[in-house]
């Protein structure tokens, strides 16, 4: 992988910590609804932006 600039290196920082927000968010939203379909879709959007934080953090290993 080619050498990032620091700008670069700032805009993938901000796109994981944004990630990580929406995870942190999404599994709350989850743990407050008595409704189990509301729960199931929050689940599955947090797995969704996991999955975009793994791949992100997995380009720059």
């Amino acid at each position: 992988m080619a050498n990032l600039t620091d700008q670069e290196l700032l805009a993938v920082r901000d796109a994981l910590q944004a990630e990580k927000r929406l995870i942190q968010k999404y599994k709350g939203y989850a743990e407050m609804t008595d409704d189990p379909t509301v729960r199931g879709l929050c689940e599955q959007i947090a797995a969704r932006h996991k999955t975009h934080y793994d791949t992100i953090f997995g380009v720059l290993s």
